[in-house]
C-alpha cells in the first residue's frame, strides 16, 4: 500500500472514528445540556486542568516515541506499559488525596467527591495506551472506529438516563466514566497484545530521551489550554465557565477532531518516510494544503451560523455562548497546520526543538492571557487569536528548516484558502439579518456557505479541491 492509500484509508476510518462519536457524543451532550444547568457544566470545568495535566503525565509522551522509533520490538511495548501503569496509580493517588484542597480553591464543597471518583479514570486509562497505540503505527482505525462508537453509545445512554432522573453533575461523571472504562475493555478484546513480564532499563532510557520532551511540551500546552478555564472558573461565576466550556466544546468539534485524524494519520506515514526529504517535503506541504482547505470554511463558517445553530440547539438560555464561540472558532481555525507542523519536528526526532518553541509560545500564550483578563470575558477569548497566530509563525518557521521549505509559498496556499473562507463567511453572516426563523437561518446558511465555497474554489481552479475530488473518486473506485 503506498502513502497516497494509507493516507486516503487513514484519513476516512480516522474521520468515520472521530466524526461518528463526536456525533453521538454531540447529540447527547445536546440532550444532557437541555436537562442539566450551566453551572453543572462549570463543575466539571473546574476538574478540566487537573484531569488533563494527570492524563498527559499518564501517556508520559512514550507512545509517540514508539511511533517514531523504526526498530520498536516486544521488550519497549511492555516497557511502556508498565510505566504507564505506574504513574496511572501514582497520578489518581496524588488527584484522590487532593481532593479537598481542589475543592477549597474554587470555594465548591461538593466538588471533592466528584473528584475522587473522577480520579479513578486516570487508571482505566493508562491501561488502553498501547492497545491504542499498536493501532495507530498499524493505522488501523477502523477498529479504533468500533470500539470508540459502541463506548460512546454506552456511556452517553448513561449520562441521559442520570440526567432525566436528576442526578446533576453525576450525569455527567457517570458518562465520562464509563466511556472510558468501556473503551479500554473493547481495545483490550480487539487489539491481542498482552504485556509480557519485562521492564528494561535501556529501552525506557532511549524511548524517554526522546518521549521526555514531547510530555514536558504536552504539559506545558495542557496546562495553558486548561488556564483559561482555571482562571475564568476562578474570576468569573460557574455560569460564566459552563458558557466558555459549552462554547470550547462547540468550537473544538470541527476543528480538534480533524486535528486528531490528521496527527494520528500523518505522524506514523511520515515517520515511515523520515529519512527521505524529497518525499518528506511533498507529503507534508499537501497535507498542510489540504488541512486549510477543510478546516478553515468550516471554522468560519462555525463563527457565521452561531447564533441560530446555539439558539436552535440549546435554546436562548445558552445565548450567552454566541459571541465567545464566535471568537474562539477563530482561534481553532489554526490547530490541524499547527499540527501538522510538530508533527514534522517529532519525525525528524527535533523533539528538543518541539520543547524550546513550546516555551517560548507559551510564556507569551500566559502574558497574552493575563494582560486581557482586566478587560473581561470577550478580550481573553480574542487573546486566544493572537496567540494562535504567533504561535503559526514561529511553527511556520522552524519546521521550513527541518526540509528547507519555502514560507512564502506556504504562505501563499494558506492565503489563498482563507480568503476563500473569509468571503464565504461573509455571505453566510449576512443571513443573520433576514427575519426567518433560527432553523431556517441555520440551514440557509449551511447551504448557502458550502455552495458559494465550492464556486469560488471551482472558478479560481484551487489545486486543493481538485486533489481531494481526486482523492475521494480513487478511493471510492477502488471499493467498487
Amino acid at each position: 500500500m503506498d502513502i497516497k492509500e494509507k493516507t486516503i484509508n487513514g484519513v476516512i476510518w480516522s474521520a468515520i472514528e472521530r466524526f461518528s462519536v463526536q456525533i453521538i457524543q454531540f447529540i447527547v451532550q445536546i440532550i444532557i445540556a437541555r436537562l442539566l444547568f450551566p453551572s453543572d457544566y462549570g463543575l466539571i470545568g473546574m476538574l478540566a486542568i487537573f484531569m488533563a495535566l494527570a492524563q498527559t503525565f499518564t501517556d508520559g509522551g512514550l507512545s509517540n516515541a514508539l511511533i517514531q522509533k523504526k526498530d520498536r520490538n516486544e521488550t519497549d511495548y511492555s516497557t511502556v506499559f508498565y510505566f504507564n501503569i505506574i504513574i496511572g496509580i501514582f497520578l489518581a493517588l496524588i488527584f484522590f488525596l487532593s481532593s479537598g484542597i481542589i475543592a477549597n480553591f474554587y470555594a465548591m464543597p461538593k466538588l471533592k467527591l466528584v473528584i475522587q471518583v473522577m480520579s479513578v479514570n486516570l487508571i482505566i486509562l493508562a491501561f488502553q495506551v498501547i492497545q491504542k497505540t499498536i493501532l495507530t503505527i498499524k493505522i488501523d482505525f477502523k477498529t479504533q472506529a468500533k470500539a470508540s462508537l459502541i463506548s460512546v453509545a454506552i456511556g452517553g445512554a448513561i449520562g441521559i438516563v442520570m440526567a432525566y432522573k436528576g442526578f446533576g453533575v453525576w450525569a455527567l461523571v457517570a458518562q465520562f466514566t464509563a466511556i472510558n472504562l468501556f473503551q479500554t475493555s473493547l481495545f483490550w478484546y480487539f487489539e491481542k497484545w498482552r504485556p509480557k513480564l519485562i521492564f528494561s532499563k535501556s529501552s525506557f532510557t532511549r524511548l524517554f530521551g526522546f518521549g521526555s520532551k514531547i510530555l514536558l511540551a504536552n504539559l506545558i500546552h495542557t496546562i495553558y489550554l486548561n488556564l483559561y478555564t482555571l482562571v475564568i472558573g476562578k474570576r468569573f461565576s460557574a455560569t460564566d465557565l459552563g458558557y466558555y466550556t459549552r462554547a470550547d466544546q462547540f468550537a473544538q468539534f470541527p476543528s480538534s477532531n480533524i486535528t486528531g485524524i490528521l496527527w494520528r494519520v500523518t505522524y506514523p506515514i511520515m515517520s515511515s518516510i523520515q529519512d527521505d526529504n524529497d518525499k518528506l517535503k511533498l507529503v507534508y506541504r499537501e497535507y498542510i494544503r489540504l488541512s486549510a482547505f477543510i478546516v478553515f470554511p468550516l471554522m468560519i463558517g462555525l463563527a457565521a451560523v452561531a447564533e441560530p445553530l446555539i439558539v436552535f440547539i440549546l435554546t436562548k438560555k445558552w445565548i450567552g455562548i454566541v459571541p465567545i464561540l464566535q471568537i474562539i472558532s477563530i482561534y481553532y481555525m489554526f490547530y490541524p497546520i499547527n499540527a501538522i507542523h510538530q508533527n514534522l519536528m517529532q519525525v525528524k526526532g527535533r523533539s528538543d526543538l518541539f520543547l524550546r518553541l513550546e516555551i517560548v509560545k507559551k510564556i507569551i500564550g500566559i502574558a497574552l492571557l493575563f494582560i486581557s483578563l482586566p478587560f473581561g470575558m470577550y478580550a481573553l477569548c480574542l487573546s486566544l487569536i493572537v496567540y494562535a497566530l504567533i504561535n503559526l509563525a514561529l511553527n511556520t518557521y522552524f519546521a521550513s528548516k527541518l526540509v528547507e521549505f519555502n514560507i512564502p509559498t506556504q504562505l501563499k496556499d494558506i492565503g489563498k484558502v482563507l480568503l476563500a473562507a473569509a468571503f464565504m463567511g461573509g455571505v453566510v453572516y449576512l443571513i443573520n439579518y433576514i427575519e426567518i426563523s433560527y432553523l431556517l437561518k441555520l440551514i440557509l446558511g449551511i447551504i448557502i456557505g458550502g455552495i458559494s465555497y465550492y464556486l469560488i474554489a471551482k472558478i479560481f481552479r484551487m489545486k486543493e479541491l481538485e486533489q481531494l475530488v481526486s482523492l475521494l473518486k480513487g478511493y471510492l473506485k477502488k471499493k467498487a
